[in-house]
């Protein structure tokens, strides 16, 4: 192994043409996603027009490699842009969409339905877990989803139900997985892993998101709100907090680019590096909606306060992957030599 390469697993510092990329995307989420916009798309989380908006951007053929048609992005791009969505928002099916047609890409690249989702803005969800009735993000949607059965990543269509009520005004449904003619195997187990553990990884990209939009929203109101003839920011009990979900937000934000260039580069030591940014990116989120909300005082707690959009959103995005317990069992269950990914 080069000393170059050596380096570039202990540093995960962007290039230049992913800074390029990432303002790019943050300026048309800007542009296009005000607050307003993720408001009246609730209750059911999903504004068909933006997603044609975002199709325009070519963002699923970016993500694809070439053999599928697309430009050959790799997952650390694909994080960056998802992480703008998520810092607005935005009401688009956009993680859980970008993992299922990277994995269509990787089991029947010559598919309609993934050329449908590239080309035309189809939506394809993943269902987790097991059993017959599971929930999906974007279920209520999404025209097919991929799903594990038994040994074998299956692709389901017409199993879903409304769409479910839930706080965080997501599109979710019930979809009946059971196996019968509406299931088509497309790949193995080990499909289904990789599969979920990029969506672990887009999934915790849209959190770091959410948590950098809130914490935002608490620093502006610590400097503009006053009290006592000075900024509240001033204070130590209104500044500590927040600097520690700024921390917080950090910290998970380079953990979900690590796990992000791992999968890329040495997907066979990721171990549970992608749980662990999910994780991480989960707690960060909800701390720094939290303290935001904090922050704002009895406002904060308002439904007119931006800051419970994203507290909402950080509380069910995280909830739809899996128990927060249950992804702290599934690392513990991992040898704990996975967790040194990258060590010297």
């Amino acid at each position: 192994m080069s000393v170059e390469f050596q380096i570039r697993r202990q540093d995960f510092s962007l290039s230049d043409e992913q800074v390029a990329l990432q303002d790019s995307f943050r300026a048309f989420f800007e542009k296009t996603v005000p607050s307003s916009r993720v408001r009246s798309a609730e209750p059911h989380g999903f504004d068909e027009a933006l997603w044609d908006e975002l199709s325009q951007q070519a963002v699923v053929p970016m993500t694809l490699p070439e053999s599928a048609g697309g430009d050959g992005a790799g997952l650390v791009e694909t994080v960056l842009v998802v992480e703008e969505a998520g810092r607005r928002a935005a009401p688009v099916p956009i993680a859980d969409v970008l993992a299922a047609a990277r994995a269509l890409a990787r089991v029947d690249v010559n598919s309609e339905l993934l050329a449908n989702v590239r080309d035309h803005g189809h939506v394809v969800s993943v269902a987790p877990g097991r059993g017959e009735r599971r929930l999906v993000p974007s279920g209520g949607i999404a025209a097919a989803v991929l799903a594990p059965i038994g040994d074998d990543l299956a692709l389901v269509t017409g199993g879903a139900e409304p769409i479910l009520a839930n706080v965080a005004s997501a599109p979710i449904a019930w979809w009946r997985i059971s196996g019968g003619a509406n299931t088509t195997v497309v790949g193995s187990a080990e499909d289904w892993a990789t599969t979920e553990r990029e969506w672990q990884i887009l999934t915790a990209a849209a959190l770091v998101g959410l948590g950098q939009a809130a914490l935002d929203l608490g620093v502006q109101y610590a400097k503009e709100r006053a009290a006592f003839g000075v900024p509240i920011g001033s204070f130590q009990a209104i500044a500590h907090p927040l600097v520690d979900a700024a921390n917080a937000v950090d910290a998970a934000r380079r953990l979900l680019w690590r796990a992000a260039w791992f999968s890329d580069h040495e997907p066979e030591s990721v171990g549970a590096l992608a749980l662990c940014a999910l994780i991480g990116a989960g707690d960060a989120a909800e701390k720094a909606g939290a303290t935001a909300i904090h922050t704002m005082g009895g406002f904060g707690f308002t439904l007119e306060s931006d800051a419970q959009l994203f507290y909402r959103r950080a509380k069910g995005w995280a909830a739809l992957v899996a128990d927060r317990r249950e992804l702290l069992r599934r690392v513990a269950r991992l040898a704990p030599q996975s967790l040194g990914a990258g060590a010297p």
